[in-house]
């Protein structure tokens, strides 16, 4: 059964609530969320209740960020993926706004968890916060449990060399190239998601045709020219070059993804393709003129290829 999205208070209407839910952003649903939703299905398969995820556009985060934006790990379709994948029922989503935001704990739990939801079993990372000023923790919800007629469980941190796996671990593996750590945190390695759109067919006209993706989101957790295997056209994934940025070298602005497949001359504009990094070359700079830029793409090229015959 297909992951259902609810987007309103009104789409969640009597018959469907009474859950098994758990609370958070899931940014990139790394190993420390894919051991909270195991337990969250497994809840909910003993509960007989479905399992629902409630997260919040924009993230808590990013609203408080102030116009500086926060380099997501995955945007929501994304993140809906994952969940979908881990075997989440619904995802409800908030959208986190000024009312929100000054909403008390208890008033929270009752508006949202009892009242909307129906909640009968609640699963929360230990490090859980949440209401006015963060206010909410543990210790309220399991009051509020026994009040309202609802369970609360904590899930410990998931370590990782004596670290706790969060997001902001995998953003500063991604910031640093280690791919290899990102990919053992995130527990797979890290990829974007995206529909193939046309460009401005400036990569054919260089000989290196690209299948463009636009990102939807303001700063990624990647940048620069990467080794990358795109997913969703063949069986194996196909091995390429990619540039994420702005493409400073004819003046664009908008952040966008380029794969460049090897040996592949396929039309696949509109497909849903999903972009495995693999192994970062160099930074995205400007070049004096597009001759400069396409000799550093040949070299790119050929570095990249060079690295998938490492394996």
């Amino acid at each position: 059964m297909a992951i259902q999205i609810i987007r309103h208070c009104d789409a969640n209407p009597p018959r469907h609530r009474g859950c098994v839910a758990t609370i958070g952003n899931f940014d990139g649903v790394h190993r420390g969320h894919q051991a909270l939703l195991e337990r969250l299905i497994q809840r909910s398969n003993e509960m007989n209740l479905p399992s629902l995820v409630l997260t919040f556009e924009p993230q808590p985060a990013e609203y408080f960020a102030w116009g500086a934006p926060i380099a997501r790990l995955t945007r929501f379709r994304e993140k809906v993926h994952y969940l979908a994948q881990a075997g989440v029922n619904k995802v409800w989503v908030l959208r986190f706004d000024a009312a929100l935001a000054a909403l008390e704990a208890d008033k929270f739990v009752k508006k949202i968890l009892v009242d909307q939801l129906n909640v009968k079993h609640l699963v929360i990372g230990d490090d859980f916060r949440f209401g006015h000023k963060r206010q909410g923790n543990l210790a309220l919800l399991k009051e509020a449990g026994e009040r309202w007629g609802f369970s609360v469980e904590s899930m410990p941190s998931v370590l990782m060399d004596g670290e706790r796996v969060s997001s902001t671990r995998v953003r500063q593996a991604l910031n640093v190239a280690d791919q290899p750590l990102a990919e053992q945190l995130l527990g797979r390695p890290y990829c974007m998601l995206g529909r193939v759109v046309y460009g401005n067919q400036l990569g054919r006209q260089l000989g290196f045709p690209t299948a463009n993706i636009y990102l939807h989101r303001q700063e990624t957790a990647v940048k620069g020219i990467y080794a990358v295997r795109l997913h969703g056209i063949a069986k194996a994934g196909l091995p390429g070059v990619a540039n994420v940025g702005t493409r400073p070298t004819v003046g664009g602005t908008r952040i966008l993804l380029e794969v460049h497949i090897f040996d592949f001359a396929e039309m696949i504009y509109g497909r849903q393709v999903e972009v495995e990094f693999c192994k970062k070359l160099r930074d995205e700079e400007r070049f004096d003129n597009l001759d400069l830029l396409k000799d550093q793409m040949v070299m790119d090229a050929t570095e990249a290829r060079a690295y998938f015959l490492t394996f």
